[in-house]
C-alpha cells in the first residue's frame, strides 16, 4: 500500500456546536450531506453513495467535539478521518476541523471534496 500523507483543514460554520455534532456523528445527519445513506450496525457505520459503498470502523467519539473513523480497507493501519468542532474561547466561533489521509497524488482531489461536502453541510444548517 502507498503511503498516504496527512492533511487538515478548517472550516468556519455559523451554528450551535450540539447541532453540528448532531450532523456529523448520526447516520441520519449524515446522510444529509456527507453520503448518500449512512447506516451504523454497532461500532460499523456503511456509507452508500450512487455507485458504491464503503463502510468504517467507529475509533472514538465524544459528545459534542469530535468523532473519529477509519475505512475499514485501512485496517491495520494508522490512517483515519476525524471531525472535530473547535469553538474558540474568546470569540465563541465555531469551526469544524477536518483530518484526513489520501495518497500525494489525490491530497488535492480529497480537500476539494471536502469543500464541496462541508458546503453542502453549511447550506443544509443555513450557515452559507
Amino acid at each position: 500500500m502507498d503511503e498516504k500523507i496527512k492533511y487538515e483543514m478548517e472550516f468556519p460554520i455559523h451554528v450551535s456546536p450540539t447541532l453540528l455534532y448532531q450532523y456529523i456523528s448520526t447516520p441520519s445527519g449524515m446522510s444529509e450531506w456527507y453520503a448518500d445513506n449512512v447506516n451504523s450496525r454497532g461500532e460499523f457505520f456503511t456509507f452508500i453513495w450512487s455507485e458504491s459503498e464503503e463502510e468504517a470502523k467507529l475509533l472514538s467519539k465524544k459528545s459534542p467535539e469530535r468523532i473519529k473513523f477509519r475505512w475499514v480497507e485501512d485496517e491495520g493501519t494508522d490512517f483515519f478521518f476525524e471531525l472535530r468542532i473547535q469553538v474558540d474561547e474568546i470569540t465563541k466561533d465555531v469551526s469544524l476541523m477536518i483530518t484526513d489521509f489520501a495518497e500525494e497524488d489525490e491530497v488535492e482531489e480529497g480537500k476539494m471534496l471536502w469543500e464541496n461536502m462541508i458546503s453542502e453541510l453549511k447550506q443544509i444548517l443555513g450557515s452559507s
